[in-house]
């Protein structure tokens, strides 16, 4: 494990959250919206992580080809997938949007669901900070060793 691994990991971390507060934004924006340029109701959105295989880069690749399981990589976006729970359905026969029986579609987000999920990323996020913070201070005391 060379010293930069604990930064490029730090900052796909950094990199990751993110995009899941990005994500997150979106589908507290979209809370309301009955109708999309899709059609239908919109449909909230979940950012799938997973380790990062590491095998993009030539020690990733030497590692693998060598047996290894070689260093920690980090962390990437394995995918954003829509949440499969259903929609709810609101009782609103006034709407030009109500079905037949008067109930229209509404988005299945839960807005204190999205809210505890942006503020762990916004905590995840902080924490690869001062992970990348803490780094950067043991490079600075091993530089003024040498």
């Amino acid at each position: 494990m060379s010293l930069f691994d604990a930064l490029n990991i730090s900052a796909s971390g950094l990199t990751a959250q993110r995009l899941r507060m990005d994500v997150t934004s979106a589908n507290l924006a979209n809370a309301q919206t009955t109708q999309t340029p899709a059609g239908g109701a919109y449909r909230r959105q979940d950012v799938v992580l997973q380790e990062s295989s590491g095998n993009g880069t030539f020690a990733g690749a030497l590692t693998g080809a060598l047996g290894g399981s070689g260093a920690p990589a980090g962390v990437e976006v394995a995918a954003i997938v829509p949440d499969t729970t259903p929609l709810r359905q609101v009782y609103e026969p006034g709407n030009p949007q109500a079905n037949a029986q008067g109930y229209v579609e509404m988005p299945n987000v839960n807005p204190v669901e999205e809210m505890t999920d942006l503020i762990d990323a916004s905590r995840s996020y902080q924490a690869n900070v001062t992970a990348m913070q803490t780094t950067k201070q043991v490079f600075s005391k091993t530089i003024e060793l040498l």
